[in-house]
């Protein structure tokens, strides 16, 4: 007599047994003793109950894991009390193949033999007639975030929403911890004229909150037709945690996105993407390292010149493997940022923006001004070309600040 392999894990005690048994102590990543259960921990803890009885499709990439590193396609594809027909792969792909501004296509997984979906660039009603083509009955969604509006996932989960509640399916979000800690919005809100793929909705650049928060915020303010929407909280997180206190492993959600320290400055660092200088793509350090090439000294002595909370800027020197500058060895700064819980990332991306275009007479935005896409708004960009400081920058989006974070306070959960 054989075995399968969904019957032979299922005879070792199913996907929470073996969850269980496999699961290293909190300890073993820095927690001092204290674990985050994931809202994936705590659905497979209750036998897939709020699945029962549904043909499941699983929206997901690398970032999907078990605490003992396990794929949770791969746990649930093995376990009897859950039928999952499909997943459905975003920017990067399911598996994590491709790199930026790619997916992976239609194929079946060679591991579980589930047929695997492209949802990267689709929204609307084709994306619906994907979900209706593949069917399933209820959408889950669990992919980690970086806490920045201009990280596309958040908008993979807003049009997969939307395209669920076209098509006439559940939704389902299990919730993970934002990184860089669910403690304040911060940054621009979005302007509706500059909504593209890396900002739908009117939402601060750095929004503070987690994916299973957004997805209620989505569905109540934004959703011209909500979904039936359900989402599974996590247990034991803290508004104040950075990732390396929840006791949880760190899968990159991207290729670029590669430790937890990458996320903390992501949501102003990343702004240099809208200007003619790496943002440090190509080099063992995206987001913390930028420069061009011309950049010396001077830049890292005005940035430490703000004497802004928490960071530091060294003077650095790099050559990006590929990306802006492939090959060639540029100047200019290493963020160090020694208190996260001081640091501002978004007043930080200002001040080096500022501080960028007054030390290097090279400095030029994007010629398509992308920079307005990242930030939402026209304002940081002519701001300062104005010649306008820091605080000055910041200040000018105060009062929309103030007014998405009230509406933010309605939907948070922790």
């Amino acid at each position: 007599m054989s075995l399968s392999r969904r019957g032979l894990l299922a005879a070792g005690g199913g996907a929470v047994g073996a969850l269980a048994a496999a699961a290293p102590t909190a300890a073993a990543h820095g927690d001092r003793g204290r674990a985050v259960r994931t809202g994936f921990e705590r659905l497979a803890a209750d036998g897939y109950a709020a699945l029962a009885g549904e043909r499941v499709g699983v929206v997901t990439n690398p970032t999907g894991i078990t605490r003992d590193v396990r794929h949770i396609v791969d746990v649930m594809h093995a376990d009897e009390r859950v039928d999952l027909i499909a997943v459905f792969g975003p920017e990067h792909g399911f598996r994590g193949t491709a790199q930026a501004g790619g997916s992976e296509g239609r194929y079946d997984d060679p591991a579980t033999g589930l047929p695997v979906y492209d949802t990267y660039l689709k929204s609307g009603r084709p994306l619906a007639d994907v979900f209706t083509a593949s069917g399933v009955d209820t959408v889950v969604f669990d992919i980690q975030d970086a806490g920045a509006r201009f990280y596309t996932y958040i908008w993979t989960l807003f049009d997969c929403m939307e395209a669920a509640a076209l098509a006439g399916k559940r939704f389902v979000v299990l919730d993970r911890p934002n990184p860089v800690t669910g403690r304040a919005a911060l940054g621009p809100v979005l302007d509706k004229r500059f909504a593209t793929f890396v900002g739908r909705e009117p939402i601060a650049q750095a929004h503070g909150m987690t994916v299973a928060e957004l997805a209620l915020l989505f569905n109540g303010e934004f959703l011209t037709q909500p979904v039936d929407l359900s989402v599974v909280t996590m247990k034991g997180w803290r508004r104040t945690d950075f990732f390396d206190e929840t006791g949880l492993p760190w899968v990159p959600p991207s290729p670029n996105m590669p430790t937890p320290e990458t996320a903390v400055v992501y949501s102003g660092t990343c702004l240099f993407e809208g200007t003619n200088l790496s943002e440090g793509r190509g080099t063992t350090r995206p987001f913390e390292l930028l420069g061009a090439e011309g950049v010396d000294r001077h830049w890292a002595e005005a940035a430490n010149a703000l004497e802004l909370p928490g960071v530091r800027f060294r003077e650095a020197y790099f050559a990006p493997t590929f990306s802006k500058f492939q090959g060639k060895t540029v100047g200019g700064v290493q963020v160090h940022v020694h208190d996260r819980a001081s640091f501002d990332p978004v007043r930080a991306g200002i001040g080096l923006l500022v501080t960028a275009k007054a030390s290097w007479s090279g400095f030029a935005w994007r010629p398509d001004n992308w920079i307005d896409k990242l930030t939402g708004t026209t304002s940081v960009r002519t701001l300062i070309d104005a010649g306008a400081d820091t605080d000055e920058v910041v200040g000018a989006w105060a009062a929309d600040l103030a007014a998405f974070r009230a509406v933010r306070r309605r939907y948070l959960r922790y």
